[in-house]
C-alpha cells in the first residue's frame, strides 16, 4: 500500500540520491498531445536542493519535449525505481521550470553540480522541480537489475561541439518546437557562460 510523504528527507531522500536513474514524464494540455516519457542518467546530474526542491541538468538530445511542455503547463512527474534492494517505487508529481542558459539564476544553480563538466554534455537548461504530492508504492514487479557504471557515449558525442555548432545540431533536429508544434528550446541557443 502506498504512502503519501510531506517532504523528501530521511530515508525517501536517501534512496532517491542511490539511484542511478530515473524517468520523467510531462504531457501537453492538449487531449490529444503527445505524452512524453524519459529516462535520465549520469552521476551527479541530479540533486536535492531542499525537502521541496530538486533539479536535474537537461543535455543535449533529439528533443525537448519536457522544456516544451513545462514552458507550456509546468507539470511533470519524475520517478524512481529500486532496481537493488527492498522492493519501491517513488514518484514526485509537481511543478517544473526550464531554466535556461541565459537566466540569471543557471550560473548558481549550476554550483549544485561539482561533478559534472558541462562542457561535454552539451548542457542546454537546468530543469527545477518542486514536489507537490510525493508518494511510494510497493514495486513487487520491478526486476532485480545491476548498476555498471554510466555510458561515455554522451560525453564523446557532445564534447566537441561548441555554442555555434551545437545550436546548429539543434536546428537541425528542429528542437524550437516539440512534436505537437509548442515552442521547444529557443534558438540560437544562448553563449555558455560557463
Amino acid at each position: 500500500m502506498g504512502k503519501t510523504y510531506e517532504r523528501i528527507d530521511g530515508r525517501l531522500r536517501t534512496f532517491i540520491e542511490a539511484q542511478p536513474i530515473f524517468f520523467t514524464a510531462t504531457a501537453p494540455l492538449s487531449g490529444d498531445g503527445t505524452v512524453n516519457l524519459s529516462p535520465k542518467g549520469l552521476k551527479g546530474s541530479f540533486v536535492v536542493l531542499d525537502e521541496l526542491t530538486f533539479a536535474y541538468l537537461d543535455f543535449a538530445g533529439s528533443n525537448a519535449e519536457t522544456v516544451a511542455h513545462l514552458r507550456e503547463n509546468g507539470r511533470i512527474t519524475l520517478m524512481w525505481c529500486a532496481f537493488q534492494g527492498p522492493p519501491n517505487i517513488v514518484r514526485v508529481h509537481g511543478r517544473g521550470e526550464a531554466v535556461l542558459r541565459d537566466d540569471p539564476r543557471f550560473k548558481e544553480l549550476l554550483g549544485h553540480f561539482p561533478d559534472i563538466d558541462p562542457s561535454l554534455h552539451g548542457l542546454r537548461a537546468i530543469i527545477v522541480v518542486t514536489a507537490e504530492t510525493i508518494r511510494d508504492s510497493c514495486g513487487y514487479a520491478v526486476p532485480f537489475m545491476t548498476y555498471d557504471e554510466d555510458r561515455d557515449l554522451h560525453a564523446k558525442r557532445f564534447a566537441r561541439e561548441d555554442d555555434e555548432s551545437l545550436s546548429a545540431y539543434f536546428t537541425k533536429r528542429q528542437i524550437a518546437t516539440s512534436l505537437d508544434g509548442l515552442p521547444g528550446l529557443p534558438l540560437p541557443l544562448p553563449p555558455s557562460t560557463v
